[in-house]
This record gives structure tokens, C-alpha cells and sequence, in this order.
């Protein structure tokens, strides 16, 4: 079962040699015990944290950098364009007018990765 995708969320590139985090912007949200996100946190910087060292050949720092070093793959820093919004989403959950965030969504950088949800950033907790 899907999971809602909260402020503090855990993400991954395909890409990126390190872990990010989701930044929600609190504004005309809901707010469960953190801001809740919907498919347009999407914005590089504003709501996906750089991934550490990006390895992909479509980053032009990475192939500028790796032509230097003739040819042996040189990473560079990860700063993700993500110009589309998260997919699918909650279709039937809005937030904001918009989808809601759920942690099977993916997120596609312009440069060959795929982001996905690793921790959404809220657990179930069974009382007994």
C-alpha cells in the first residue's frame, strides 16, 4: 500500500552517489506532523537536494569533466533538473489542487536518472 510522502522524505537518483532529502514548502498545505507533498515538489534545489557526485554521461559537467581525464569516468556534482513533475502520484488524493505525493512515484532528471521515494518521511505504527 502506498504511503503519503511528508517534508524530510528520503530520496535517491539512479545517478547520484548519495542520498537527498524532500523539502515541502508549508505554504496552503496539509499538515499531518510534517508538510505533506503533492507531484509538483518537483523543483531542484527548492524541494530535491543535490545527490552528492552525479555519474551520468548526459550531465555536461560530468562529460566535460570525464573528456579531460581521457576518457575515465570523472563525477561531478549532482544538482538535478527536473522539469516534469512526480509520476503518477494519488490521482483520487488532491493536495493543494494537485496529486498527492505517495511513495511509488518516480521523478525524472534531464540527465538519465530516475528519483525515487526510499523513506517517505512518516511510518505506520501499530499499537497493540
Amino acid at each position: 500500500m502506498a504511503m503519503q510522502v511528508t517534508m524530510g522524505a528520503m530520496l535517491q537518483c539512479g545517478f547520484g552517489a548519495a542520498p537527498s532529502n524532500l523539502v515541502v514548502l508549508p505554504a496552503n498545505r496539509v499538515l499531518t506532523q510534517m508538510p505533506d507533498a503533492n507531484i509538483t515538489d518537483n523543483k531542484p534545489i527548492a524541494n530535491v537536494a543535490p545527490f552528492g557526485m552525479c555519474s551520468s554521461l548526459a550531465n555536461p559537467a560530468v562529460a566535460a569533466a570525464t573528456a579531460a581525464a581521457m576518457g575515465a569516468l570523472t563525477p561531478m556534482p549532482c544538482v538535478p533538473v527536473t522539469p516534469a513533475p512526480w509520476v503518477p502520484g494519488a490521482p483520487t488524493v488532491l493536495i493543494a489542487n494537485m496529486p498527492a505525493l505517495d511513495d511509488n512515484s518516480k521523478l525524472m532528471c534531464a540527465w538519465g536518472g530516475v528519483i525515487q521515494v526510499v523513506s517517505p518521511g512518516q511510518m505506520t505504527v501499530l499499537v497493540p
